[in-house]
Order: structure tokens, then sequence, then C-alpha cells
């Protein structure tokens, strides 16, 4: 099958917040016919509405099923009440996904293979209980899962060793490289689980990263992450997703360059 070009939600947050239907109805407008929700539970109906009228599928969704923590846009870690693992994949069944993905653990997990044992559980009973709907569960990484290392092991290759054969991996290729790792060996070395790629770009220029969110972000094909060479290595890829944390222009018209960019690298890859 082919490989699915989407684009995580929270990319359009403050749009999508603002005009659920009218932000969809853009980025269908914009080429886009699948996304990636966040926070999907608590609008599940509505959304699933605005994406049936927008022509839009939503094959993968991020939700917390290993984690109370959240990232605030000022950088501190929260805790909140989440939903229960069977109101998550209650919600995905309406939206129609088959993939419900966890987005963020806690860095400060990943500094024990026990802490990471413990995702890895959680992970695990989780998709358990998704096998039986038909959904699968992920793992979404960010920097400090590649920072932390474990006899020379990534703390995200120490994760894929503990997950239940079920549990896929979706990469996100800017972290990897803020994490000064090589996202086609690192993708290569973690093989078929990987099935979705965020495929973020980045100057990667150390005052713009220090910021947060970032503000070294550009749309895909336009930085120094190595995009090309890890869509190339992802054997098993299902999904790639457009997603940016910042951008300073016109957002709308960088996420349509990036989908450009995806399409056209995909398209080359099968011809490849």
């Amino acid at each position: 099958m082919p490989v699915q070009t989407s684009i995580q939600l929270f990319t359009v947050k403050d749009a999508l917040e603002a005009d659920l239907e009218g932000t969809l109805a853009e980025l269908a407008a914009r080429g886009f016919t699948a996304v990636e929700p966040y926070d999907f539970v608590r609008r599940a109906e509505p959304l699933a509405a605005a994406l049936k009228a927008a022509g839009i599928a939503a094959p993968t969704g991020h939700a917390f099923l290993a984690s109370t923590s959240f990232v605030n846009p000022d950088g501190t870690t929260t805790t909140r009440p989440v939903p229960a693992p069977e109101a998550v994949f209650d919600a995905a069944d309406l939206l129609g996904m088959t993939t419900v993905i966890e987005p963020y653990t806690d860095p400060a997990l990943w500094q024990s293979r026990e802490h990471i044992a413990d995702i890895a559980q959680q992970l695990n009973a989780a998709a358990e209980i998704g096998a039986g709907r038909g959904i699968r569960v992920g793992y979404h990484n960010h920097a400090h899962e590649l920072e932390a290392t474990f006899d020379g092991k990534t703390g995200l290759e120490v994760l894929a060793d503990l997950l239940d054969p079920r549990v896929v991996l979706e990469v996100d290729l800017y972290w990897v490289a803020r994490a000064g790792v090589d996202s086609p060996a690192l993708l290569r070395t973690l093989g078929d689980r990987v099935v979705a790629l965020h495929v973020k770009d980045g100057t990667l220029d150390p005052e713009a990263v220090a910021a947060y969110p970032p503000a070294d972000q550009v749309p895909a094909g336009q930085g120094v992450v190595p995009l090309r060479e890890a869509i190339a290595a992802a054997s098993a890829l299902e999904v790639a997703i457009v997603e940016f944390d910042h951008f300073p222009g016109d957002l709308f018209d960088a996420v349509e360059q990036s989908r450009g960019y995806l399409d056209e690298t995909l398209g080359a890859k099968v011809a490849g």
C-alpha cells in the first residue's frame, strides 16, 4: 500500500480550537486527505463529523496511554487526569483510527532501565486492550528518549526491546536530529516496528533551538534534518506526518509546502 501523507493537528492547534470545521476544510484545500488528531477523546463526536465533512481520514492519533504528564507551552510539565484506555479506544473507533500513539512521557523517566520498563509495561497493557478492538498502540519520541543511553543503546532502543511485538513506533525525525542521533541508522535498527514518521525539519541553529517552542523549524526539505535518507530507511512506513511545533510565518503555506515535499519524496521512494 502507498504511504499516506498526514498532518499532526497540534500544528494548527490555535486555528483548530477557534474553528474546527473551517480549519479541517482549509487543510483539505491544501491537499491533505489525512490528519493525526491530538486530545481527541473530549471532542470525538464533533471531530468525527468535521472530518467526514472535509473528506479527511484519521488513521493515527495521539492520546496518553502510559503517562499523565503534559508539556505546557512554557515548557513546564503538569499532571492531569487522562481518560482510561477503554475511553481512548472508544473515541478512536468512532474516528476510524487504527493506531493510537502515546505522545509524551516525562524525561525524568528515561534515566533508568526500570522506569523505561514501566513505560513498556503500560504500553503493552494498552496494546492488549486495543488488540481486542482492532486498534494498535504506538509510541512517539522527543529528544530525551535518544539522549539517554544505556551500554551504547538509546533509551528508545531499550524501550523497543521491551515492547510487545504489537506495539509500533512513530519516530519524530526533528527530535532525533536534535538529540544528535543518526536517524537513518536508528530506523534501520528499529526496523519494521516504525510505521509512522513525523517528517519535521529545522535549521538546528543553537540559539533558535534553545527557545520553547523551538524557533528553528522550517518547511520540510528546507532545513538540515536528513528527511529523504530517513524516509528511505523506514522499511515499514505507513504514514508520513507533517508537523510544526512553531512557525512564525504563514502556517498553512508552510504545511502545504511540507506536504508537497513529502508527496514528491514518497513518490521517488516508490519509483526507486
